[in-house]
């Protein structure tokens, strides 16, 4: 996971994006709320949140207090203190309320992007994940964008690749489909310019958000999730640091 997460970094840095470290302890404020999901918005159902010390979303007398489900409030502290052009990356643990099984923890690694200025597009957003995919796995990688929803980008888009395992020509892991889904991404929705004191008229701008266990799965052929917290010298030893 850290050899991974640090060769993410390398590719965005030789982008021009900055890296970021931000707190893994966060606010209901900065982790929803300035990411357009007020309390009873049903996105924070998706996230099956941590909240520590009996916080609770509705709590009125002190703000709630929780791990982070991801890694977005960094940004959100980060155009708080500073005017756009932004290219920055944030890459740490984040955390949410499941049960460890093959392709689930309850702590993770995720690495969020974002990109703020004017006159970006979608183009951009495309033109940069395909290049940042296929460096990370194959020159030949097929690259396809599906329309979804999250709250804080609009439109918003989940990425594909053409299956690592059958080369597209579909398998039992990809569902006889010949892809996988690798990423989520999208336009930044006005709200969230409204939040940090942007203005949405003048700029837009997109993020993504991908997981580094879910690419070391498939990026390392490992098929178990709870393999990369074993501390099993068989594995680790298979890369070199």
């Amino acid at each position: 996971l850290t050899v991974l997460r640090e060769e993410i970094e390398t590719i965005f840095t030789s982008l021009g994006f900055e890296i970021l470290q931000g707190p893994e302890v966060e606010d209901d404020y900065h982790n929803f709320e300035a990411l357009n999901m007020p309390p009873e918005h049903p996105a924070r159902d998706m996230q099956d949140t941590l909240y520590l010390d009996g916080s609770i979303p509705t709590a009125s007398d002190r703000p709630a207090t929780l791990l982070r489900t991801h890694t977005s409030g960094i940004q959100i502290r980060y155009m708080e203190t500073h005017e756009p052009p932004v290219r920055i990356i944030a890459p740490g643990l984040v955390y949410r309320r499941d049960n460890p099984d093959v392709t689930h923890s309850p702590m993770f690694q995720q690495v969020e992007g974002l990109l703020v200025g004017e006159n970006v597009t979608m183009a951009d957003l495309k033109g940069t994940l395909e290049c940042f995919l296929r460096l990370l796995f194959d020159p030949d990688t097929q690259v396809m964008f599906r329309p979804s929803f999250f709250p804080y980008t609009e439109p918003s888009a989940e990425v594909f690749i053409s299956c690592v395992f059958c080369k597209g020509s579909g398998c039992s892991v990809c569902k006889k489909t010949g892809w996988l889904e690798i990423l989520g991404s999208g336009m930044v929705h006005p709200a969230v310019f409204d939040a940090v004191g942007y203005d949405s008229e003048r700029f837009t701008g997109w993020a993504f958000g991908v997981g580094i266990d879910r690419v070391a799965m498939l990026k390392y052929r490992v098929e178990d999730n709870r393999s990369f917290y074993d501390n099993d010298l068989r594995l680790l030893e298979q890369f070199s640091y």
